[in-house]
């Protein structure tokens, strides 16, 4: 059976926030102004071409505008233009040198290229022009993490912590992080804060219980994953997680019950939920339609599958 799993926070919600600017700047045209209030409201509007093209006119016409050159990377980040967002942060900081903002983007930013050692460099100026910068802290952690400095991510993500302690990401990040290194009690506990913040969170809830079956607390992740399907319900993984837990505890009708309605989701890792499903209902005896699961997750490429098959439906 695949073992339950538990998933990670988009990062762009650990990076991305736009500074607006709705007041005027001396020694800037007024039709600059005015044109990169347009980009702010296309942006808004997620029409981000159309932003990109406001901002591009106001930076002709004011070709010191650090702030058009901020927003436009930002926009261009969505588009998947990350060397042009680069480009534009890199402008915007040789304007305005200590801006920590723009060093914080900038990093997210060759993050998403996989550029983790000068993420790090950027995120340390970030943090060097705005010592308690808790997105700073919380974001080079997660570089560091990719770069399997895994003390030096647990370093920041507790720093970012200090500084805010109602920080979810901070929480979430470090308890993922903690389950990795298989301090599940630590793990248990940083993601049980971040319920606290945030009660509504499915994914802490996913996570906390995933960490409760690694600890054989089945029945108890089955409680947590209960909670992330009723407040999404339209979410595969929780299902497939609880699955999982009841199959272990040999409640095969649920565990189908569960795999079945994951699949009505589609999710891209559907093969592994008929892989499970086949095998429950196998320990059900109903071998026919078992076997159909088994080989339908082997056509979807799970590989283990056609192990299965072999030991179960010759």
């Amino acid at each position: 059976m695949i073992k339950p799993n538990y998933p990670t926070m988009n990062k762009f919600l650990l990076v991305f926030f736009i500074l607006l600017f709705s007041s005027s700047w001396s020694g800037f045209s007024q039709t600059a102004i005015e044109y990169f209030k347009r980009g702010e409201v296309k942006g808004k509007q997620n029409d981000y071409i159309g932003a990109i093209r406001e901002y591009t006119t106001a930076i002709k016409i004011n070709p010191k505008f650090s702030e058009a050159y901020y927003n436009r990377a930002s926009y261009k980040g969505n588009l998947q233009d990350f060397k042009g967002s680069i480009a534009d942060y890199t402008k915007a900081i040789e304007i305005k040198p200590k801006w920590a903002e723009a060093y914080l983007n900038r990093g997210s930013t060759k993050g998403d290229i996989q550029d983790y050692k000068g993420e790090i460099i950027d995120y340390n100026k970030a943090i060097e022009f705005k010592p308690n910068f808790a997105i700073a802290y919380n974001n080079r952690g997660a570089a560091k993490s990719n770069l399997q400095d895994i003390s030096g991510a647990l370093s920041d993500y507790t720093k970012a912590i200090e500084i805010n302690p109602k920080y979810l990401e901070a929480y979430y990040n470090r308890g993922r992080l903690l389950v990795n290194i298989k301090d599940y009690i630590g793990a248990i506990t940083d993601f049980t804060k971040a319920i606290e913040i945030d009660p509504v969170n499915a994914k802490a809830y996913v996570n906390r219980g995933s960490v409760k079956s690694f600890m054989l607390d089945h029945k108890g992740a089955i409680i947590d994953f209960n909670s992330a399907i009723q407040i999404n319900p339209n979410e595969p993984m929780p299902f497939f997680n609880r699955g999982c837990a009841k199959g272990i505890l040999k409640d095969y009708k649920g565990a189908i019950s569960d795999y079945t309605k994951a699949i009505e989701m589609n999710p891209s890792w559907v093969a592994n939920l008929y892989f499970n499903r086949g095998l429950a209902q196998i320990e059900l005896g109903q071998k026919e339609s078992g076997c159909l699961d088994l080989y339908k997750a082997g056509e979807l490429g799970n590989k283990t599958a056609l192990v299965a098959v072999i030991k179960y439906c010759k």
